[in-house]
């Protein structure tokens, strides 16, 4: 007798007992979740650009073009590689410094450490552009095995001829060559708002370096820097829209200059900024390399797009000044998001940076991150993971449409150039900074560390502030308004300096008295939010187990010394003692009353009872922040 077969058991469908999924009945779940609530407000969120997020995809979300989609082919959206490519990027270190010596040491340093590229700061807050200071800051690099990046302005010319020069010193072959110039006439006028020649000069000597770089393949001469936008406070769509203008601007001017764009696109480099949102950095760079090919495609060069490199660089805006260590969290969270994207190099801003120099350890944690991305999850091993996910693609696709509409407005407008020099993009951009502002200030975005979870007190870090930058144009040929650079914590943190200056002027840190009432339970919340709250201001608050009725609360108050004092419990509690405490809190001496939570139709009386001011959620943080430092003075 023989054992029946694995072919002859009976088949049974993994869903066998279940009852069919619907989305109606995801519905109804949903409604009874939220309590009625409507859908549209409760679940579905928007980005910075207005594009649609739901809470949940399925197939019937799925782009159509996308299923047909592969690495390596056009348009390119899943990638410029049918594989992956060794650990799958360059891990890219940014170096500045007007001491050379220092430079050189810490880029051995970090190239001992793992790092893989470099890019060089030259200028008036860099190096130096002395003859031979890349001789000096590059010694001991292996040049036919580390691209070198230039960051040099209006003198990259120069700077870009010290490196040639320095590759034929050192007998690295043409081919062998690894690097790039980054020339960029249009975003240095957006960035200084002056180039010291006429922009057509500008441009053309740009274009030149096109010609120089002909038989270097890994060389780039050319850079449309989408990072310096976002800066600014561009949605992903201005950014991506911004980057696409100037690409075109070097096309149409390598066009003029008798070069074909086969031959210029592979000499413009794209670099994009990543945040700490991880999806929309992986939509952006898929969206990236499908609008570059868009253009390429229409001006007959579509597969150039293969040799174009996209370089993610961690967003400066994003990172503060006070509790700089959530920095890491910050950028480990976008370089995964730019090596899921398919970035060819990321540069991680150590997360000290916005504070002054960087030393040893800030950079090596910088790179650190990349290595355990890299060796330790994997993430260059597989070629777009992203792909085929119905919220990835939509993501991308929507990105995608809205860039493109607001790239056509830049070219009604007559191009990167005049839309800069109108003043038009500067104007769209400052209007979604002022947005995502508000946004923060009102609680809607947080910034863990600066609006949410502040913490007081001493942090640890005290870099050496950066060198003066003195980059103005002192006989500028071309003007512009230039755009407003600010990261999103700077209000919070002007509210934490003029905190410190009080403190150390007065010797009496500001501060108020929480008069919890009830039980730890029940006010521990809203006395949570509060102390947060009042701490993004740089305004101390007490925590205790809570007093049990107001004349507890009021000699407790009296003990403490302060002059300020706020309410703070559940609406339940509130309700039943809030006015006999702010009484209380009067008598004692309290010459501010404040209550955490909306009192809704208790106002008159509350007020009355002797409550000066309510704080709530959705207020305007840093205006309310701004104005208890006066009262509180």
């Amino acid at each position: 007798m023989t054992a029946p077969s694995a072919s002859d058991a009976p088949v049974m469908p993994l869903a066998t007992g279940f009852t069919e999924a619907t989305r109606e009945a995801w519905l109804a779940l949903v409604d009874k979740a939220i309590k009625g609530a409507e859908f549209e407000k409760k679940m579905v969120g928007r980005t910075a650009d207005g594009l649609r997020i739901d809470p949940i995809y399925t197939r019937a979300d799925a782009v159509p073009h996308a299923a047909s989609e592969r690495p390596g082919a056009a348009p390119f959206t899943r990638g410029t590689q049918a594989a992956p490519n060794g650990l799958g990027w360059d891990i890219r270190q940014f170096h500045t410094n007007t001491d050379v010596k220092s430079v050189n040491a810490a880029i051995l340093e970090d190239l001992n450490g793992g790092t893989t590229s470099i890019t060089l700061h030259i200028g008036p807050s860099g190096l130096p552009l002395t003859s031979g200071v890349l001789a000096k800051a590059l010694d001991g690099v292996l040049l036919d095995i580390c691209p070198v990046s230039l960051l040099a302005g209006e003198n990259v010319t120069a700077a870009a001829e010290q490196l040639m020069a320095l590759w034929s010193a050192n007998g690295t072959a043409p081919a062998a060559r690894r690097g790039a110039f980054n020339a960029d006439p249009i975003g240095l006028l957006a960035v200084t708002g002056c180039l010291s020649r006429p922009l057509d000069a500008a441009l053309a000597e740009a274009i030149a370096l096109i010609g120089k770089t002909k038989d270097t393949p890994g060389v780039t001469a050319l850079l449309a820097d989408g990072n310096s936008y976002h800066c600014a406070g561009a949605t992903e769509a201005q950014e991506l829209a911004a980057m696409l203008a100037t690409i075109v601007a070097y096309l149409r001017a390598a066009d003029h200059a008798g070069i074909a764009p086969a031959e210029a696109l592979p000499k413009i480099a794209v670099s994009l900024a990543v945040d700490a949102d991880q999806f929309l950095d992986i939509a952006k760079l898929r969206a990236a390399r499908r609008l570059v090919w868009r253009i390429a495609d229409a001006s007959g060069a579509g597969e150039a797009t293969k040799s174009v490199r996209f370089d993610a660089v961690t967003s400066w805006r994003m990172l503060a000044k006070r509790d700089p260590w959530t920095n890491i969290i910050r950028t480990t969270i976008a370089c995964t998001g730019a090596a899921l994207g398919g970035a060819d190099s990321i540069t991680v801003l150590p997360f000290t940076y916005p504070l002054g120099q960087t030393d040893s350890f800030a950079r090596r944690v910088a790179r650190n991150i990349q290595i355990v991305c890299q060796e330790e999850s994997y993430l260059g091993r597989v070629v777009d993971p992203a792909g085929g996910s119905w919220y990835v693609e939509k993501l991308t696709d929507d990105l995608a449409q809205k860039a493109w509409s607001l790239f056509q407005e830049i070219e009604k407008q007559g191009g990167m150039a005049a839309a800069l020099q109108s003043g038009y993009v500067q104007s769209e951009i400052a209007k979604s900074a002022e947005t995502k502002a508000k946004a923060i200030a009102t609680g809607r975005a947080e910034l863990t560390g600066v609006s949410a979870f502040p913490i007081l007190g001493d942090d640890g870090i005290a870099p050496s502030p950066w060198p003066q930058d003195t980059s103005a144009c002192p006989q500028a040929a071309v003007t512009i308004t230039p755009l407003k650079m600010a990261r999103l914590a700077e209000p919070f943190e002007a509210l934490r300096d003029a905190a410190d200056a009080r403190a150390a002027k007065t010797g009496k840190p500001y501060a108020v008295f929480l008069a919890s009432l009830g039980q730890v339970v029940e006010h521990n919340v809203r006395s949570t939010w509060i102390k947060n709250y009042l701490a993004a201001g740089g305004i101390s608050a007490n925590m205790s187990d809570g007093y049990p009725n107001a004349e507890a609360a009021a000699a407790e108050f009296k003990a403490s010394g302060l002059e300020a004092a706020c309410i703070c419990s559940s609406d339940a509690v509130n309700a039943e003692h809030a006015e006999a405490t702010a009484k209380a809190l009067k008598t004692a001496g309290a010459k501010l009353v404040l209550m955490a939570g909306r009192p809704g139709d208790r106002e008159p009386a509350l007020k009355a009872a002797g409550v000066d001011q309510f704080l709530a959620a959705g207020q305007d943080a840093v205006a309310t922040l701004a104005d208890l430092q006066k009262k509180l003075s």
